[in-house]
């Protein structure tokens, strides 16, 4: 009896340790040839992400060796083989999940290494990081819902609840899907971001009357960043009902326009030879755009539009503060009747006189 014993248990015992080995060695071979092919830039893992993928792969490998009967054999747990088995599965779902969300993160990043968002003229990248920030994001959601689906499916009890569920699901089903439009409303606003891209990541956008950028979107709402630091939190769905500006959808290059309000006597050649003179001596012109135009004309002033141009939004803004003070110094300086003024004419009843006052 108890060499029987000692035999079933040393025949479990070479099992798990041959078992074992197995799986260590099955662990560092996959780990060095993933570090190997790291080393070449044509794969898509860096050597910084062969850590992360390690540890869902080593959880993998170990929800295996729960499952071994000769485990259990030797621990004496023979009693407990539903409790094993049914932590071996949720161990190889939740490992296995992690490793994929791991593998999308990562071709993510080897992606978007191609791509360099800092420089000016960076509308290719901007469409690129949008579309994987959003998708990578339902991906993920999708994954985790379906894990979760599969891990309750595992038990028998809720399996038979899920079944009874959707069998008389019928009404409950319109009412739900009511209740819920407005979310799933915000998650198709969402794919139609990324697919459309009426707005991409540090997009110049004009929103509820703010001047901002493009900050996050994410899968139910977008972040916009304003100019003075706050954030203008707003639904994915605002950006497909609601009419709003943005300035950088096609291009980063934009056109700058002050206005200044000035007397019928303004000369308007030395405006614009000051202007001129203006734009080229400063490192915020891109050199496209420089004109002077006469845009309206009141009574008592006519308006001025000075048109300039400059790479992207922010240099547009410091380009117009620059040209409007310099220019209202220029007419300051050199023309100070052309500043614009009210007239009075006021009558001398007795003498009959008209005098005019300014």
């Amino acid at each position: 009896m108890i060499n029987d014993f000692f035999n079933e248990n040393y025949q479990s015992l070479l099992l798990l340790l041959g078992t074992l080995t197995i799986l260590m060695v099955a662990y560092f071979l996959l780990i060095k040839v993933l570090r190997k092919l790291g080393k070449n830039p044509k794969y898509l893992i860096p050597p910084s992400s062969v850590k992360q993928v390690s540890k869902p792969i080593f959880l993998i490998l170990f929800s295996i060796l729960l499952r071994m009967g000769s485990l259990r054999q030797l621990l004496n747990l023979t009693h407990l083989e539903f409790y094993f088995r049914k932590a071996s599965t949720l161990l190889f779902i939740f490992a296995f999940t992690w490793l994929v969300i791991k593998v999308i993160k990562i071709v993510k990043q080897h992606v978007m290494h191609t791509y360099d968002m800092n420089t000016t003229n960076n509308l290719r990248a901007r469409k690129v990081a949008t579309q994987f920030n959003i998708l990578e994001r339902i991906v993920i959601f999708i994954i985790i819902i379906l894990a979760v689906g599969i891990a309750l499916m595992s038990f028998d009890g809720i399996r038979e609840i899920g079944v009874s569920i959707f069998a008389s699901a019928g009404l409950a089903g319109i009412i739900i899907g009511f209740s819920a439009q407005k979310m799933i409303g915000t998650i198709l606003a969402g794919i139609q971001i990324a697919i459309a891209q009426p707005i991409k990541l540090d997009d110049v956008v004009v929103v509820e009357g703010e001047w901002g950028r493009i900050e996050e979107i994410m899968l139910t709402y977008v972040v916009v960043k304003i100019w003075d630091k706050r954030r203008l939190i707003l639904p994915t769905t605002y950006f497909i009902e609601t009419p709003f500006q943005n300035w950088t959808k096609s291009s980063a290059d934009i056109l700058g326009s002050v206005f200044l309000y000035t007397d019928y006597s303004v000369p308007f050649d030395a405006l614009r030879e000051e202007l001129t003179r203006i734009l080229k001596n400063t490192e915020l012109w891109d050199g496209e755009v420089n004109n002077i135009q006469v845009t309206d004309s009141k009574p008592n002033h006519i308006e001025i539009r000075a048109l300039m141009s400059a790479k992207d939004s922010s240099t547009a803004w410091d380009l117009r503060v620059l040209v409007r003070e310099k220019l209202i110094t220029f007419l300051q300086q050199n023309y100070p009747d052309s500043l614009a003024r009210t007239r009075l004419q006021i009558e001398n009843m007795e003498g009959r006189e008209n005098t005019t006052r300014e």
